[in-house]
């Protein structure tokens, strides 16, 4: 779509999107985040967040970053919030 819908390209410009952490697995990018400062207790990734972001807990995306903390030995801020 990049490619075929924005300005840039119509106009005969390239676009080249890079995906740093594409090979990488859960687990190792949250380690990688984790070592870098990142607080992962303002981050989410449900489909279906609450208002104050508490995760459903049944998507899909909640059972992979679940799978990926348990994975990098380390305990999900988002896993204490209150549903």
């Amino acid at each position: 779509m990049a490619k075929l819908a924005t300005r840039a390209t119509v106009q005969g410009r390239q676009i080249t999107i890079k995906t740093p952490l594409i090979h990488l697995s859960k687990a190792r990018i949250i380690q990688w985040g984790t070592a870098l400062g990142v607080d992962y207790s303002l981050t989410v990734s449900c489909y279906q967040a609450g208002e104050q972001g508490e995760p459903w807990g049944v998507c899909d995306a909640c059972h992979l970053r679940e799978a990926g903390f348990t994975a990098a030995g380390i305990t999900d801020p988002a896993s204490q919030k209150p549903v």
